[in-house]
């Protein structure tokens, strides 16, 4: 995801500015015109639909893994977090009732897990403790469990035990101090205190619902007690795994029937520095021992500083993998190559020559003490990857992954090589990581990258050497106005049929301007996006890929707009860009049908846009509509050559005649799709499409 450039914003600020749509009233067509007749060749079908062509985007910006995806809901849960050890943990009534509380190293858990919190309280009191505040709070379900888990120690003095608390949020004085006032959830307490570590587990069950709870711990007694490792987990997890998912944003992804899932990113890939780099590495095992890692995101927009905001890694590259199976996905993992974002330091790895040196003009890595990577590190990282996803048991990484309780292979076919990277400095590290990579492990289709942008010199060149290096999947990226999705639409009707095949991986229609906060998943965002991927439809035998970004955001969390998926601690709703995405990715079909309009009319006159494909499965031809305009428009579909025509359709309408209308929280379904069904009494039939829609017909006839 391209971070913001002040150019480009006023660059598609200005574009937006400049496509105001004209909605004055026009004559009602009751008849389709000759402009309006449409030929879908059924009996000349074209390249096969690739299972791949539409699947989602996921990377961890606006809360989307911590605090969204992933839901653990205690922030901060082993004190890793360098310099700032109490992120999301507050002393009730500023420690008023504590003697001390610090972050200790002294003898702790693991190597890894090496910090942990000491709270000692010289008399007994009920407010001798911390309060977790969550991802902005704690989203609790009345009658609802949940698994908390501790590490505990006990040191001098009498403490018997650690009272554990779920309750609403109550207030908030002064600077640090919190309130213990709140409505109790759930309570227990923890007792049979050792002197050595052990860890505890109970299971609360809450007596009421709320959006925004905290956990609450307190001392039982006196002394001094040490404590690592807090946990509180939902038991309500996506297929009811200990270490699962948010149910309801998974069956939201299951529900578009994506080809693949990209992950973890986007800009995340990369880090501000190599040192903040994603390393796959450090994301799976014991997810007690991953050690948290500062979110690229958290400072990156004024708007929404976000300071708090790091990853925990509970959401890691197995869970990834786990997950694109469960929605039946490919997955499709994107590796650092050796550079951080080009946007923030542009810190690059070096590339090592025979003798062991920096390749000439070579920009070195910072020197880190325990971090100091060539590009070598970069490509045994992805060589390992294939091997953890894809190797036997007898493999070293294999077994890393069967002992994590997968003993199938998750049988990887696809690695991006960079996320976003541009230059001659993305180029000279591509080529040696993809030779490796292909000579090991020929069959993985690399993905590659040719920058933020989808022209200027950067993207013609590295397209250049993409397409001379045979890469066989080239990663294009756009985020613009309404106006530049409609009037792209015939992108790749002149891109070539051979060779390189595309992977539109990020785009996303902008209502004011790239990284603005104001921007809206309106309308006429999702309608724009809709008339555009009928261009990708139609240009199957190129385009193989496609994915809208970013995926999710919290409403009270984000950092970037706009976003597919919103939701808050407790709700979860789909944009209209959503059920834009999921009306193709559930009617993908199986082959391309090419399609005409009357006196050879483009794709997109008049704003009427079209694409046709046949599902073979189903024994049906499924037609994709959009009208951009604000009156109804009757259009005459001529099947030619179509077989065994039934005589009922389905069509499924997303409309609204308000270009500005999105949903929301309270009105998730505001604009949603609606499905009707109509007759078919021969291969010419008449259909009028709704203002300002978007129609998907799938018409039972074989081909």
């Amino acid at each position: 995801m391209p971070t913001f450039s002040p150019t480009r914003f006023v660059q598609l600020a200005s574009s937006a500015a400049l496509c105001t749509l004209s909605l004055a009233p026009a004559l009602a067509q009751t008849k389709p015109t000759a402009a309006n007749t449409i030929t879908v060749q059924v009996n000349k079908p074209g390249a096969p639909i690739a299972k791949t062509m539409y699947g989602l985007f996921f990377e961890d910006i606006n809360f989307a893994a911590d605090g969204g995806l992933y839901p653990e809901l205690v922030k901060n849960k082993s004190f890793e977090i360098p310099g700032q050890h109490f992120i999301g943990w507050n002393a009730i009534r500023g420690a008023a009732a504590l003697e001390t509380y610090t972050v200790s190293s002294e003898k702790p858990i693991s190597a890894t897990n090496n910090h942990f919190v000491r709270l000692t309280a010289k008399t007994a009191s009920p407010d001798a403790g911390l309060i977790n505040e969550g991802f902005r709070g704690m989203g609790i379900k009345q009658n609802a469990e949940y698994t908390f888990s501790v590490y505990l120690r006990r040191g001098l003095g009498s403490v018997s035990g650690l009272n554990v608390t779920l309750e609403e949020e109550g207030g908030r004085g002064a600077g640090p101090e919190v309130s213990p006032s709140g409505r109790v959830l759930a309570q227990t307490k923890i007792t049979g205190l050792t002197a050595d570590w052990k860890k505890y587990t109970v299971v609360l069950k809450s007596a009421g619902t709320a959006a925004k709870a905290r956990l609450k711990l307190t001392l039982d007694g006196a002394g001094t007690l040490d404590m690592d490792v807090v946990t509180l987990f939902p038991k309500d997890t996506w297929n009811k795994r200990e270490n699962g998912l948010r149910t309801d944003l998974v069956q939201l992804l299951k529900d578009m029937n994506p080809g693949f899932l990209r992950f973890p990113g986007g800009c995340i890939v990369e880090g501000r520095t190599l040192t903040e780099r994603y390393q796959w590495k450090e994301t799976i095992g014991d997810v007690a021992s991953r050690v948290p890692l500062v979110n690229r995101w958290n400072m990156e927009f004024r708007h929404r500083s976000t300071p708090d905001y790091y990853q925990s890694f509970g959401l890691g590259f197995f869970e990834y993998f786990q997950l694109s199976e469960d929605i039946g996905a490919e997955p499709v993992p994107i590796l650092n190559v050796g550079m951080a974002c080009q946007f923030n330091s542009s810190e690059l790895a070096p590339i090592t020559t025979a003798a062991g040196g920096p390749s000439v003009n070579e920009v070195p890595a910072h020197n880190h003490a325990d971090d100091d990577p060539t590009l070598e590190t970069f490509i045994q990282d992805a060589l390992d990857l294939v091997e953890f996803a894809n190797g036997p048991a007898s493999s070293p990484w294999g077994a890393k992954r069967v002992a994590m309780g997968h003993p199938k292979p998750f049988d990887l076919k696809y690695i991006g090589i960079g996320n976003e990277q541009w230059g001659p400095q993305y180029l000279e590290r591509y080529e040696p990581f993809a030779k490796a990579l292909k000579a090991k492990y020929p069959g993985i289709n690399i993905v590659s990258s040719v920058g933020p942008s989808p022209d200027g010199d950067l993207f013609d060149k590295a397209t250049k050497r993409l397409r001379e290096l045979k890469a066989e999947v080239i990663d294009e990226h756009y985020y613009a106005s309404p106006e530049w999705f409609r009037k792209n639409v015939g992108r790749y009707d002149n891109y070539p049929t051979t060779g390189s095949k595309i992977f539109a991986g990020e785009y996303a229609a902008q209502s004011v301007g790239i990284a603005s906060p104001d921007n809206k998943n309106s309308w006429d965002c999702a309608l724009s996006e809709a008339a555009f991927m009928t261009g990708l439809e139609r240009n199957a035998d190129k385009v193989i890929m496609a994915s809208y970004a970013p995926l999710f955001a919290h409403v009270d969390a984000w950092q970037w707009t706009p976003d597919m998926i919103w939701f808050d601690n407790l709700r979860a709703y789909g944009t209209p860009n959503y059920y834009v995405q999921k009306m193709y990715s559930t009617n993908p079909g199986t082959t391309m049908l090419p399609v005409q309009r009357a006196d050879n009319g483009q794709n997109g006159q008049d704003n009427l846009f079209s694409s046709a494909v046949a599902d073979d499965k189903t024994g049906e031809i499924v037609v994709k509509l959009i009208n951009y305009s604000p009156e109804a428009r009757p259009v005459a579909i001529n099947l030619q050559g179509v077989k065994k025509l039934g005589k009922t359709g389905k069509a499924t309408v997303l409309a609204s005649n308000d270009l500005n209308a999105v949903n929301t929280l309270d009105q998730p379904l505001n604009v949603a799709p609606k499905d009707e069904s109509f007759k078919v009494s021969s291969a010419n039939l008449t259909y009028t499409l709704a203002p300002n829609s978007f129609t998907v017909l799938r018409i039972p006839g074989k081909r």
